[in-house]
């Protein structure tokens, strides 16, 4: 399998940071991910999780920019969930 970067991470870390993140939107980026260094195309992963395939592709981005860090979903405003 491909990795995404000289420092990536191979497709079975890629899977394992999905099945472990805490939150639903975390595991869905790193699931997508998993699935493009298998070789589906952002479209094809798009069309499958019912995203833009352009969002699909900004996660790709971030992901080679700045590292995995970058795909953990953090809470960006609202009101503060009820039940946690």
């Amino acid at each position: 399998m491909r990795k995404f970067n000289e420092a990536g991470e191979s497709a079975e870390a890629l899977r394992e940071k999905a099945l472990r993140a805490a939150h639903p939107r975390s595991r869905e980026r790193f699931m997508a991910l998993y699935e493009i260094s298998g070789g589906k195309s952002a479209t094809q992963v798009g069309r499958e999780t019912g995203r833009n395939p352009q969002t699909v592709m900004e996660w790709v981005h971030r992901y080679n920019e700045a590292g995995p860090e970058t795909l953990d979903y953090q809470r960006s405003g609202g009101y503060p969930p009820l039940y946690l």
